[in-house]
C-alpha cells in the first residue's frame, strides 16, 4: 500500500504540473490580442522550464500501474515545454526579431508534439486510460490550433487557450483528487478518482528487464530533431536559424537522459542507439549556431560520417536479432549518415533533409508500436518470436536471456553494461580527428560535437556506468579519455590551440601520458584487448605532445588515430557480441599477466542483490547443490556451505586455506533445527541459547552426538574441535531466511586465513576470486566489530568463560545467564565468570583451540590470551 501511495503521489505531481503549465499558457493565449501580454515572454519561458523539470521528475518516478503511458506523457510534455520555454525566452530577449522568426522557431516543435501526443492519446483510449487520453488529446489539439493560428488569421488564440483550460481543469481535478484520496487514508475520494477498484484488476508491469518503457520518449525525440530539418524541406518553415536550436539541443540533452534510463532498463542496444542519435542532435544545433561566428556554412568530416554509418549498420544488425523492426528502423540512420557524408553542406542540403522526413514518419510509427505493445495485451507483431526461434536452432549463436542477462562484474548494479557505447565513442572521436581544418577558421567543421559530445560527454557516461557495475579500471580509463577528448576538442577547435604551442600544453599532455601509462600497466592484469586499447591511446597522446613541441612527423597523427580507431572498433564488436549472445566470437582475451583474485572467474561467480528474495532462493539452491557462497551477516561477510553436503564443507575449508587450528563454526536459523537432538543438550544450555539468540553471540558448546544429526559425516572434522563446537543464530533476516531454506550451515570468514575481515561484497570476490560459486551482495557490512564468543562448555556448573568480548558486552551476557539460571533451581542463581587464567577453567579453555567461534560472523577466532579484567580483550575483527 505504501509503494502504491508513493507512486500515485508521483503521478499526482505530474498531473498538477501539467495543470499549472496549461494554466500559464491559457492565460498567455487569452492575452495575446492585447497590446502587452499578462505574462512576459521571458517569465513564461522560465516558468515552463521549471515545470518541465518537475514533469521529468514525475515521469522518471512514474506510476507502476501505467508505466508505459504516464511515463511517456510526462516526459513528452517535459521536452515540449523545455524547448517551448527556451524559444519564449529567445523571443523575450529580442533574438527573434525578424518577421516570421517566432513562427519558424515554434512550428517544428508544435508539429512534432501535436502528432506525438495524439499517438499517446489514441493508445490511452485503446487501453482505457481516460484521464491520460483526455490530457494528451487536449494538448495535442492545442498544439495543432497554435500551428494553424500562425498560418491563418481565421484561427484565433482563444481556441488554443480553451484547450489548455481543459487540460488545466482535468489535470487539476484528478491530481488533487488523488492526493486527497491518500492524505485522508482513502476516506475521501472525489468522483472518478478512486483508485482502489482499478488497481486490484490491473497487473503491475515490470519496469526493467525485457521492456524498455523509455524507448517511446527516445523515438519521439527523434521525431523532434527530424521535424526541424524536414519542415524546411517541405516548406512549412522558411529557414533554418538559431531559433530552432532549442528543439535540437533539448532533444539531445533529454536523449542522453533516455540513454541512461535505458541502461537502467537493462536495454544495452537501444541505450547505445539513443547515445548515437544524441550526437546528431548536438551536431545539428551546432550547425544552426555556426553563422554567429562564421559567414560560410560549416563543412563535414566525411571519414567520420562513413564510420558513423558503419557503427549504425553494425548496431542495426545486432538489434535485428532482438527485434527485426527496430533493426530496420536503424537503417534509416545509416542512410542519413551516408546522405550527410555525400553532401558538403550536410544538414542544409535537400538529401539529408529528405531523410529527416523519412525518419520523422518512421519514428512516429515506431513510437506507436512500442507504446501499444508496452501496454496492450494484444501485440503488434515485430518479428521477435521468429528470430528467436531461428536462433534456437543454431548451435553457434545463442541469445543471452534470463536474470543474468547483464550481471555486473562485481557486486550488483541497476545498470546494464555501457562499454559498447564507450568503445563506439572512441571510434567516433578518433576518426573525427582525421579531418584537416583551416588554422585560420578553426570552427569551419562540426568536429566540436563529434569530439566533445561523442568522445567526452558520452564517454563520461560510459565510465560512470562502468564504475557503478564494479569495473573500476575500465571506468577510470573511460573517464580519463573523456577528459582528454573534451579538453582537446574545446581548445583546438575553439581557437585556443593556436599555431604557437606553449610549454604549458606540453606539461598537460605529459600528465595525461603518465596517467595513461599507469592504466596501460594495470591492463596487463585485465585482458589483451584492453592492453592494446590503452596502449594505442598512448600513441594519440604522443602525437599531441609532438605537435606541441613542433616535432610531429607528417602523417603520424593520422596513423595513430586510425590504429586507435580500429582497436576501438574491435572492442565495440566484442562488447556487442558479449551483450547479445552467450559466449563471444570476438573475445577480449585473457590477462597478459595472470594474478590470483584479479580478473579471473568473473563469469563464474554470481553476484546477486540481497534485497531480492529470488536472489536468496538462488543462493539456497547453489548451497543445496554443493556450492559455497559469500553472504552478508549482522557483522561482516562470511563463507558458508550446507551442513548436509560434506563435499561442500570440505570445499569451503580448502578454498580459503583454512588453518587446522582455526576450525569452522555452525549456524542455525532457529532452535527448531536442533529439536531432534534436544535430549542430548543440557536444559540449562538449551534455555541459555534460546535467551541469547538471535544475536552476534557465538556459544562454544560441548561436542556430542547431536552433531551427527546435521549430516556432515566425515566433514564434521572441519567444524569445531573434538571437544567443542561454536554455534550461533545470526541477527540478520537475510541470513536466517537463507538458513531456513537450506538448513544448518557451516561458516568461516570470507578471507584467506590471516588476512583482514571482508566488510563489503566486492572484497569477497577480490580475496577469494573464483573459489566461491556466488556472492549475496548487500554493500558495506553493518558492523566491523567481532561477535562475542562465550565458552559454555561448563555452563551446568554455573560458570561461563569469554574467549572474546566483541560487539555484545560481557555484562549483557552475564545478565542473560542470570535470568536463565533463575528458572533452574538446581543451578546457582548467579554465574561466575572465569577466564583462561582462572583455576580449572584454564585447562578446558586450552582444550578448545582458538578459532572455534566466528568473530563477526561465526568464522575463526584468533588466539586470545587472558586480560587482567577477566578475559576481556580489544574488539577484533573476524
Amino acid at each position: 500500500m505504501a509503494d502504491r501511495k508513493v507512486e500515485s503521489l508521483h503521478s499526482s505531481i505530474g498531473l498538477l504540473g501539467i495543470s499549472a503549465g496549461s494554466l500559464l499558457l491559457a492565460v498567455h493565449f487569452y492575452s495575446v490580442p492585447r497590446a502587452s501580454p499578462l505574462i512576459p515572454s521571458t517569465a513564461l519561458g522560465v516558468l515552463l522550464l521549471i515545470l518541465s523539470s518537475l514533469l521529468a521528475y514525475a515521469g522518471v518516478r512514474r506510476s507502476l500501474r501505467s508505466a508505459s503511458l504516464f511515463l511517456s506523457l510526462y516526459l513528452t510534455i517535459s521536452v515540449f515545454w523545455c524547448g517551448y520555454g527556451v524559444v519564449f525566452i529567445l523571443g523575450g530577449q529580442g533574438v527573434l526579431n525578424d518577421t516570421g522568426d517566432f513562427r519558424n522557431a515554434l512550428v517544428p516543435g508544435l508539429v512534432t508534439f501535436a502528432l506525438a501526443l495524439l499517438i499517446i492519446a489514441v493508445v490511452g483510449f485503446l487501453c482505457r486510460e481516460v484521464i491520460l487520453a483526455l490530457i494528451a488529446s487536449a494538448v495535442s489539439l492545442a498544439s495543432a490550433h497554435e500551428v494553424a493560428m500562425h498560418y491563418s488569421t481565421a484561427f484565433g488564440s482563444s481556441a488554443v487557450a480553451c484547450n489548455y483550460m481543459v487540460v488545466c481543469l482535468v489535470g487539476g481535478y484528478f491530481g488533487l483528487g488523488r492526493i486527497l484520496y491518500f492524505l485522508t487514508k482513502e476516506k475521501i475520494a472525489l468522483p472518478g478518482t478512486d483508485l482502489a477498484a482499478k488497481k486490484t484488476h490491473e497487473p503491475i508491469q515490470p519496469t526493467s528487464g525485457s521492456v524498455n518503457h523509455f524507448a517511446v520518449t527516445g523515438l519521439i525525440l527523434n521525431m523532434l530533431s527530424a521535424s526541424v530539418f524536414g519542415c524546411k524541406l517541405l516548406g512549412v518553415t522558411g529557414k533554418l536559424f538559431i531559433g530552432q536550436v532549442p528543439w535540437l539541443w533539448a532533444a539531445g540533452i533529454y536523449q542522453i537522459g533516455i540513454c541512461i534510463l535505458s541502461y537502467r532498463a537493462m536495454d544495452v542496444l537501444m541505450a547505445t542507439f539513443f547515445g548515437f542519435t544524441s550526437i546528431l542532435k548536438f551536431a545539428g544545433g551546432y550547425c544552426l549556431l555556426y553563422p554567429i561566428w562564421q559567414p560560410e556554412e560549416p563543412s563535414f568530416p566525411t571519414p567520420f560520417l562513413v564510420v558513423f554509418s558503419i557503427l549504425f549498420a553494425v548496431l542495426a544488425l545486432f538489434l535485428t536479432f532482438k527485434s527485426p523492426v527496430d533493426g530496420l528502423y536503424l537503417l534509416f540512420y545509416v542512410a542519413y549518415c551516408i546522405a550527410l557524408a555525400c553532401r558538403p553542406k550536410g544538414f542544409f542540403e535537400g538529401g539529408p533533409q529528405g531523410m529527416d522526413v523519412a525518419i520523422f514518419v518512421a519514428s512516429a510509427l515506431m513510437a506507436l508500436i512500442h507504446l501499444y505493445n508496452g501496454r496492450a495485451s494484444a501485440k503488434i507483431p515485430t518479428g521477435k518470436g521468429a528470430v528467436k526461434a531461428l536462433l534456437a536452432r543454431s548451435s553457434f549463436l545463442k541469445l543471452r536471456e534470463g536474470a543474468d542477462l547483464h550481471a555486473p562484474y562485481l557486486g550488483y548494479s541497476k545498470y546494464a553494461d555501457a562499454e559498447v557505447l564507450g568503445y563506439a565513442c572512441s571510434v567516433l572521436a578518433s576518426f573525427a580527428m582525421t579531418m584537416t581544418e583551416d588554422p585560420q577558421a578553426p570552427l569551419a567543421t562540426v568536429v566540436i560535437p563529434w569530439v566533445v559530445v561523442a568522445g567526452g560527454i558520452l564517454k563520461l557516461l560510459g565510465g560512470s556506468v562502468a564504475f557503478a557495475r564494479g569495473k573500476t579500471l575500465e571506468s577510470s580509463a573511460f573517464i580519463l579519455y573523456a577528459v582528454m577528448w573534451i579538453i582537446w576538442g574545446l581548445t583546438r577547435y575553439g581557437g585556443l590551440y593556436g599555431t604557437t604551442r606553449s610549454f604549458h600544453a606540453a606539461v598537460g599532455i605529459i600528465a595525461f601520458m603518465l596517467f595513461n601509462g599507469f592504466i596501460v600497466f594495470c591492463t596487463l592484469f585485465l585482458n589483451i584487448a584492453w592492453f592494446f586499447y590503452s596502449l594505442t591511446f598512448l600513441l594519440i597522446a604522443v602525437s599531441f605532445l609532438l605537435d606541441a613541441i613542433h616535432a610531429l612527423p607528417a602523417g603520424y597523427d593520422i596513423a595513430a588515430t586510425l590504429i586507435f580507431g580500429l582497436v576501438s572498433f574491435y572492442c565495440f564488436l566484442s562488447a556487442l557480441f558479449n551483450s547479445v549472445f552467450e559466449g563471444s566470437c570476438l573475445p577480449m582475451g585473457r590477462p597478459i599477466v595472470q594474478l590470483s583474485g584479479v580478473g579471473g572467474g568473473m563469469t563464474k561467480c554470481l553476484h546477486l542483490p540481497a534485497r531480492k528474495a529470488s536472489s536468496v532462493k538462488r543462493i539456497a539452491d547453489i548451497l543445496k547443490n554443493g556450492g559455497t557462497c559469500g553472504i552478508p551477516t549482522d557483522t561482516v561477510y562470511v563463507l558458508v556451505a550446507a551442513c548436509n553436503r560434506p563435499d561442500a564443507v570440505e570445499k569451503a575449508h580448502q578454498s580459503k586455506r583454512q588453518a587446522q587450528d582455526r576450525p569452522m563454526s555452525l549456524w542455525i536459523s532457529s532452535l527448531k533445527q536442533l529439536e531432534p537432538a534436544k535430549h542430548l543438550i543440557s536444559p540449562l544450555l538449551w534455555d541459555f541459547m534460546e535467551a541469547a539468540w538471535p544475536s552476534p553471540i557465538s556459544l562454544v558448546v560441548p561436542r556430542g552426538e547431536w552433531v551427527d544429526f546435521l549430516g556432515m559425516k566425515d566433514s564434521a572434522k572441519y567444524v569445531g574441535t573434538p571437544q567443542s563446537v561454536a554455534i550461533r543464530i545470526p541477527d540478520c533476516s537475510v541470513t536466517t531466511h537463507l538458513i531456513d531454506l537450506v538448513g544448518p550451515i557451516v561458516v568461516t570468514s570470507a578471507n584467506p586465513t590471516g588476512e583482514a575481515d571482508t566488510t563489503h561484497h566486492n572484497q569477497v570476490y577480490a580475496k577469494l576470486g573464483n573459489k566461491v560459486d556466488a556472492v549475496l551482495c548487500d554493500g558495506p557490512s553493518p558492523e566491523n566489530i567481532a561477535s562475542t564468543v562465550v565458552d559454555c562448555t561448563k555452563i551446568d556448573s554455573g560458570n561461563i568463560g569469554f574467549f572474546r568480548v566483541g560487539i555484545i558486552p560481557k555484562s549483557q551476557v552475564l545478565q542473560i545467564l542470570e535470568q536463565v539460571q533463575k528458572k533452574h533451581t538446581s543451578v546457582p542463581k548467579s554465574g561466575t565468570c572465569t577466564t583462561k587464567g582462572q583455576g580449572e577453567h584454564l585447562n578446558h579453555s586450552q582444550a578448545v583451540p582458538n578459532g572455534v567461534g566466528t568473530a563477526a560472523s561465526g568464522g575463526t577466532v584468533p588466539s586470545l590470551s587472558p586480560s587482567p579484567e577477566g578475559g576481556r580483550r580489544n574488539h577484533t575483527r573476524l
